[in-house]
């Protein structure tokens, strides 16, 4: 029996998968085409870079909302619901003619966009087996890693055909998603004993400071998906992609024995390696200039953010109440967007006054402080005795 509860591997969990491949499949093939389709439409450079930025910063906000309100009206619900709205917004996209509209889409696509991912999120956590929770994480990542390796370069090349052509993939790709979150069998809700008790707070503030530690390191993935190729090509590395490419190679070597490590050994103990290990590769990257030192830091830096990840939440849904999961997704999420769209702002910034290794010695900084900020706070989210 004990092996059966234990079992990872499921049809839900391959349907999960499917999902996610789908979702970041479409999304990164707009994500770096839809700056140059700004700028066609007359927008800035600014303005293009305003994209990204209006969605993770959207998807921020929201998400601590979203999650909760996918906790009340269900996490498949809130799949579908979202699918279908991002659907339109890919219809949108391909109407639309003045970048300042789109980028007003983007803002209500960052709403949606926060309340897919709170409820995958969720609903995931709940078909996982709460001794393997971290495994099943990062076996669930190599799907979106696996769609972000090959979604870029086929996003540009349909974008050669128009970009109403890839409106339209990604619209198919966005509809498929909706139907294949339609076929996930609802969640089974855990029975309420809330009669006597105070409302349950909307969002999840502990979990929204401990989330914190995930804003400090991811900073430095913002600005290394914005400008690795770009320092690539001022330092003469080539392929200008290979630092990309290496780092989701990284993360997908790690995360299933970091995360089965992390379930067997303890959390903390895994995590703050992890988190070590970004700060290094950070500072590889900082005085390496050779295509050498590019890859040692990417593969150094995904070891340590691929698996960082799912270790965080796997620690974090120990101890929150089952019913309040997609609460604590969204706080985890608003954090996560944050330190992106913050990274990626301020690297650009940074390289543009004080040059690449100033903006990438400033990150390795930002990211090293993740250590000491989660051992001090860890203590105000005690384990919860209702969290499976």
């Amino acid at each position: 029996m004990a092996v059966t509860q234990d079992r990872l591997f499921s049809p839900r969990f391959f349907l999960m998968c499917g999902f996610s491949f789908t979702v970041f499949l479409s999304a990164f093939q707009m994500f770096p085409t839809a700056p140059f389709h700004i700028r066609d439409l007359g927008g800035s450079t600014f303005a293009s870079g305003l994209f990204m930025a209006c969605l993770t910063y959207s998807s921020a906000i929201t998400a601590p909302l979203t999650g909760a309100l996918a906790d009340k009206v269900g996490l498949r619900r809130t799949l579908v619901i979202s699918g279908v709205a991002i659907t339109a917004f890919s219809i949108g996209y391909a109407v639309v003619r003045d970048h300042r509209m789109m980028l007003a889409l983007t803002l209500l696509h960052g709403l949606f966009w926060s309340g897919l991912l709170t409820a995958s999120g969720a609903y995931m956590s709940n078909i996982l087996p709460p001794s393997r929770r971290a495994e099943g994480i990062g076996y669930w990542g190599f799907a979106s890693v696996s769609a972000v390796v090959i979604a870029p370069s086929l996003g540009f090349w349909i974008y050669q055909h128009g970009w109403v052509a890839l409106c339209a993939v990604t619209g198919a790709l966005n509809f498929t998603m909706a139907v294949i979150a339609w076929r996930l069998p609802p969640e089974r809700l855990t029975p309420r004993e809330d009669r006597g008790q105070p409302p349950r707070s909307l969002v999840e503030w502990r979990v929204m400071a401990l989330s914190v530690t995930l804003l400090l390191y991811s900073y430095s993935y913002g600005g290394i998906t914005s400008f690795s190729a770009m320092y690539a090509e001022a330092v003469g590395v080539t392929p200008k992609a290979i630092y990309l490419t290496v780092l989701a190679l990284g993360i997908l070597a790690t995360r299933p024995i970091s995360g089965a490590l992390a379930d067997r050994v303890g959390y903390v103990r895994v995590l703050i390696p992890c988190l070590g290990l970004i700060t290094v590769g950070l500072l590889i990257l900082q005085f390496g200039t050779t295509r050498i030192w590019h890859i040692a830091s990417a593969a150094t830096f995904g070891a340590g953010y691929g698996s960082a990840y799912p270790i965080f939440a796997a620690y974090v849904l120990h101890r929150v109440d089952d019913r309040g999961r997609g609460a604590a997704f969204g706080a985890i999420i608003a954090a996560f967007d944050t330190g992106i769209g913050t990274g990626s702002l301020m690297t650009g910034w940074l390289i543009q006054h004080y040059g690449f290794q100033t903006a990438f010695g400033v990150g390795a900084a930002v990211s090293a402080l993740a250590i000491p900020y989660f051992a001090v706070v860890r203590r105000i989210l005690p384990a919860s005795p209702t969290a499976g």
